[in-house]
């Protein structure tokens, strides 16, 4: 797929991740329309971005993507200004394992609602070849003691996009659902400062924050981000799993359902 003026959605694009992925799409020659809760820092980086790569490139809506409500309205506006959508990238995304219930609806239930929207307006646009990237994290290959909520998301996100990903395939539509496993990423997501606030009760805070200061292997948001094209930009890819860490990025290979083995 050629990156020249397509129209690409991202949501939690406000900060962290999700900004690396809102800029190298514009870099890249689309278009790009964000989604995330944090309004005043969505308008912000809107203002920025508008400046640097012109306004009618780039759009901010303001939603929250665990409220079924906010997040079809958002998606109506992004299709309703840009006319379609070629790519979809499920970013947003929360460690809390104290309010597990809002890191399953944000994680999970978020993703799904974006995957299944993103596929009904590619699925009715005729000349669409659409590609959908779903952010899961290493935590869905292996898993994180401290977060056992987190974890069981992530898995969930590989899980589900696997599986959606050969139903895409069957349809002969075009359209292709890939899963992006970043390692930790340099954000301030894992700030010793908010330990507190994402880890539970089973969790040790004080390891965790020494942890936190003392890891070297965090990436980039950048590296991901740059990472990520591949699975956008190669045709062939669908169904796969990049996994991108301070060792490198390789594509891994898990078991496939006995009725899909040749």
């Amino acid at each position: 797929m050629d990156l020249q003026n397509k129209v690409a959605v991202v949501t939690g694009g406000a900060q962290g991740l999700g900004r690396a992925f809102v800029e190298i799409l514009l870099k890249k020659g689309s278009n790009v329309a964000f989604i995330d809760v944090n309004e005043p820092l969505g308008k912000e980086l809107k203002a920025a971005l508008a400046e640097e790569y012109g306004p009618d490139r780039v759009e901010f809506y303001a939603a929250d993507v665990s409220s079924k409500e906010e997040f079809i309205g958002a998606f109506q506006k992004i299709v309703d200004r840009f006319g379609h959508i070629d790519i979809m990238y499920n970013n947003a995304g929360v460690v809390n394992e104290n309010d597990w219930e809002k890191t399953i609806a944000i994680n999970m239930s978020g993703l799904v609602r974006g995957t299944y929207l993103a596929l009904q307006y590619m699925k009715d646009n005729p000349d669409s070849k659409g590609a959908i990237i779903n952010i899961s994290s290493t935590a869905g290959l292996w898993f994180v003691p401290t977060a056992p909520i987190y974890t069981a998301t992530k898995y969930a996100v590989v899980g589900f996009s696997r599986a959606i990903a050969a139903v895409a395939m069957k349809s002969n539509l075009g359209l292709r659902i890939n899963t992006l496993c970043p390692g930790v990423v340099k954000t301030n997501l894992l700030s010793s400062s908010n330990i507190e606030d994402h880890f539970g009760q089973f969790s040790q805070l004080e390891e965790m924050k020494e942890m936190v200061l003392e890891r070297n292997d965090f990436v980039e948001p950048e590296d991901v981000a740059k990472a990520s094209l591949i699975l956008v930009t190669d045709e062939s890819k669908n169904g796969e799993i990049l996994k991108i860490d301070a060792d490198g990025t390789e594509f891994i290979s898990l078991p496939e359902p006995p009725a899909m083995r040749k």
